[in-house]
């Protein structure tokens, strides 16, 4: 399944050296090209990409995708960016900060460079004005104003300095008020920001909004006047004149427009498609290449999300008798060619030979999710079958976007059916699907959840987003062991220790069922057209298949290979269908 909404972006991380400077970057510090950029991958050409559904919108505030993420970090800029393999903050839109010994209070010095697109500075006054509406209560911004709400509303000093004070010490602090994205408060201060959708006349970042076919497509042009252009750290990233996304309602039928060469990049989240689709003279041939690239991408979670604040689901035995009932070993076997590892923890990678996961892994078990639903008072109508409490029967709406998915909830429902239980898919569109979310208006649905380096479980977990409208804590937990250990691991520095009180909170989790945990993987799987030039490990450190538009450039060699290849029939020399980052960084070079 796609990434369906992330949860925290990597900008959003923070870590631990950062917050004991006083002054950030360090005196001294040396701009230095990005470790993973080619310094000399030609600019031009462009790249098409798979990018899933058509948002609801490409204003990241109000839709929290990845696939808006994707396209809103194009065309926006953050006060501080990051060393991609480091992770130490380094300067953006901001040139230098300055953090207070008590750590709370941090001052930005605006780079007097930075423009935006119409050839205004940008200012303090905008930063205070995002911040503002990303805060303001009628904003439809759930998720941002978590980390926001920490800080006082900040204080322009001047045109080019603002300060941000905490409310109390937060090992995220700098990370959120460094972070989040600035937009022009000249441009849209005037308009709704809930109506801030499709149109971004002026941007400060790499890349501006060439053309949108709505429900179709979205192509990005390259700014020749970005204002940070001429630095060191921009050399060799963002190569291509056009960076075109393209949307389809199924990824099935993006896969052939792939094949028929209509789109160069397509992140596989289908086994089906990886195994059994991937054969025939384009493959055979090497016109397109095949790759797994393994390396330090944070793992996330998938599952059936339970809204636990309205019956059946907010009974524990009745969410636990789920998770028995999902029979993910045959979805995975016959579904997906046992390519997947199943899920035991929401914290996937912070378990180890030294941390080994204690949860336990649940089985596919019909008597004892019969037992459950018996103790939780729902008894069988021997006339109909179904189960029946209160006079009630036992039937859910299953909220969908994809029709991929159908073919699990299939054998889902049949196992279901066995015990008395029905299953209604309630199939809509992806924006039809999110605006739901954000209210709560579901009963069951299918969501996966990216994840950060560092782990921040307040914005999914803490019971004070439970009720905020387009939170991500979807399934409404409340849990006042969770809500202790997240204040605990708030004034901590220590990565170990934060992580310790993250292990702690997923047994919890895992004890309280808020999703039937699903499966995963550990690796990126890419098909793309073999015309790109690429860096040898194909992505960055901790990139996923959309550090492609950044890293990757259009090379006039390959594609005229290409294209006589295919005219004539002939094979093309194969890449490496393996890529490990850690055996191949040291040898990339700039």
């Amino acid at each position: 399944m796609k990434k369906a909404i992330a949860i925290v972006l990597i900008l959003w991380c923070i870590p631990i050296s950062a917050l004991g400077e006083e002054r950030y970057p360090k005196r001294g510090w040396i701009p230095e090209p990005n470790p993973m950029a080619n310094l000399h991958a030609p600019v031009g050409g462009e790249i098409s990409v798979f990018l899933g559904q058509y948002p609801k919108s490409l204003n990241y505030y109000l839709d929290a995708s990845t696939q808006t993420a994707q396209v809103f970090g194009s065309l926006f800029e953050a006060l501080l960016s990051m060393n991609p393999v480091t992770m130490e903050y380094e300067p953006a839109l901001a040139e230098r900060c300055i953090i207070s010994k008590d750590k709370r209070t941090f001052t930005f010095f605006l780079n007097p460079n930075a423009k935006w697109s119409d050839g205004t500075p940008v200012s303090a006054h905008d930063v205070r004005w995002t911040f503002d509406a990303i805060m303001d209560p009628k904003n439809l911004t759930g998720p941002h104003k978590i980390d926001m709400e920490r800080f006082d509303p900040p204080m322009v000093v001047d045109d080019l300095t603002i300060v941000f004070k905490a409310k109390d010490v937060h090992w995220k602090n700098l990370g959120a008020a460094g972070s989040f994205f600035i937009l022009s408060r000249q441009m849209y201060e005037k308009k709704d920001f809930n109506k801030i959708n499709f149109e971004f006349p002026v941007v400060s970042g790499p890349y501006g909004l060439e053309t949108i076919r709505e429900g179709l497509s979205v192509t990005l042009k390259r700014r020749q006047d970005w204002w940070n252009r001429s630095d060191i750290r921009s050399k060799g990233l963002g190569n291509f004149a056009r960076i075109r996304f393209k949307f389809f309602a199924e990824s099935e039928n993006a896969f052939e427009v792939f094949k028929k060469g209509q789109i160069d990049l397509f992140p596989v989240y289908t086994s089906r498609l990886w195994v059994n689709e991937t054969r025939g003279d384009r493959f055979s041939n090497h016109w397109i290449v095949k790759q797994k690239v393994v390396n330090s991408n944070p793992i996330g979670f998938q599952g059936f999300a339970m809204n636990m604040r309205k019956p059946p689901f907010d009974d524990l035995k009745v969410r636990k008798a789920m998770a028995f009932l999902l029979d993910r070993e045959k979805m995975n076997a016959t579904l997906m060619y046992n390519q997947y590892f199943l899920h035991r923890s929401y914290f996937e990678d912070l378990y180890d030979s030294e941390n080994p996961c204690p949860n336990p892994m649940i089985r596919f078990d019909k008597n004892q999710a019969r037992a459950l639903l018996r103790e939780a008072g729902w008894l069988t109508d021997p006339e109909t079958g179904f189960l029946v409490k209160n006079g009630k029967r036992f039937s859910f709406k299953f909220l969908t976007r994809d029709a991929s998915s159908e073919k699990f909830l299939s054998i889902f429902a049949e196992d279901l059916k066995d015990v008395g239980i029905e299953l209604v898919i309630d199939r809509k569109d992806w924006a039809a699907w999110a605006q739901d979310m954000d209210q709560f208006n579901y009963q069951m649905t299918w969501a996966a959840w990216g994840a950060g380096v560092f782990k921040d479980p307040e914005g999914m977990w803490s019971s004070k987003e439970a009720d905020r409208k387009g939170s991500s804590n979807i399934t409404g937990l409340k849990n006042a062991r969770v809500d202790a250990l997240i204040e605990a691991q708030r004034p901590l520095f220590n990565v170990r220790e934060r992580n310790a009180i993250c292990r702690e909170i997923d047994r919890i989790l895992c004890e309280a069922f808020p999703y039937v945990l699903l499966w995963n993987i550990n690796y990126t799987r890419l098909l793309y057209w073999n015309k790109f030039g690429t860096p040898s490990t194909v992505l960055p450190k901790y990139g996923d298949e959309s550090s492609a538009y950044w890293y990757w450039w259009a090379d006039p060699d390959s594609a005229a290979d290409l294209k006589d290849a295919v005219e004539a029939g002939l094979m093309l020399p194969p890449r490496e269908p393996l890529i490990r980052f850690d055996a191949l960084f040291s040898n990339t070079p700039n």
